[in-house]
């Protein structure tokens, strides 16, 4: 049997679109490493996001922060921080346009003061569903709740930024910081369409790959990436096998060498089976 190593984004892909691991998804990632597969998270939040739940089954290593941070059996081997005068940009920006937002870091994630209020809007507003309600606050409801309000922004850590959905568009926005941030749209949609995350340019989670790979000498022939997102493309272009969820972005779609089905319908073990890691 070959070995494999399995790159999976998380929202949207090893989780559902409530913040919630699949009980098949996590059984899946079990069972391949038992398997003798290695199998990684890489994924556009910062490890501060990795809660307990999402990290549970045990991971051969990490890729965070859109790429921005690598970590490989414990060993950190890439961490990029944002510089201390494009976070001032940015809070400075968005304080004048009231926008909310919150600078993500390893240490924690540090919001502006309304952004718990406004995060509990965008993800609770009109749910009724007692069912659904109760799976958004386990998914998604302690995300909020760790949010730190009122700590110095200007800070060396900051991995990444995001901001929520407002009156100011995207590409306000992205045009605003053309030449400090790449700028896209969150990966929760759920976070509405004029919320985006802004993380250091030129790097993404493709290159973090290859980085990864070359240092745990593994062959780029025996990589697996899935995915769901725009910042998903680079990945699922580099590695061997690139496979898209059911609930993929049409971009995504066309460059994606499978298609499995989406988080809750048990997109990752299925195709865990059919490519033999199961």
């Amino acid at each position: 049997m070959t070995r494999k190593a399995v790159f999976l984004d998380v929202d949207g892909t090893f989780v559902n679109e409530r913040g919630v691991v699949p009980p098949s998804a996590r059984d899946a990632v079990i069972a391949a490493r038992a398997n003798g597969h290695q199998v990684f998270l890489c994924t556009g939040r910062s490890t501060a996001e990795l809660w307990d739940e999402i990290m549970e089954p045990g991971f051969d290593g990490v890729i965070a922060s859109a790429g921005g941070y690598v970590e490989y059996e414990g060993e950190v081997l890439l961490h990029r921080s944002v510089p201390v005068e494009h976070i001032r940009h940015a809070v400075d920006f968005f304080h004048r346009h009231g926008i909310e937002y919150y600078l993500e870091a390893n240490s924690g994630l540090y919001g502006s003061a309304r952004s718990p209020h406004r995060l509990r809007e965008l993800i609770f507003g009109g749910v009724t569903d007692e069912d659904v309600l109760a799976e958004l606050e386990r998914g998604l409801g302690g995300f909020i709740d760790s949010l730190v309000i009122g700590a110095d922004p200007l800070r060396t850590d900051i991995n990444k930024i995001s901001f929520l959905d407002s009156d100011v568009t995207i590409d306000r926005i992205r045009a605003e910081f053309a030449d400090e941030f790449e700028v896209i749209h969150a990966t929760v949609p759920m976070f509405g369409p004029n919320s985006g995350e802004m993380s250091i340019p030129g790097i993404h989670k493709a290159t973090a790959i290859e980085l990864l790979i070359e240092h745990a000498e593994i062959p780029r022939e025996h990589t697996i990436a899935y995915g769901d997102g725009r910042n998903d493309i680079e990945m699922l272009q580099f590695v061997e096998v690139g496979v898209a969820m059911g609930n993929a972005h049409p971009a995504l779609l066309e460059v994606a060498d499978l298609v499995t089905a989406d988080a809750d319908n048990d997109g990752i073990a299925l195709s865990f089976q059919s490519l033999g890691l199961v």
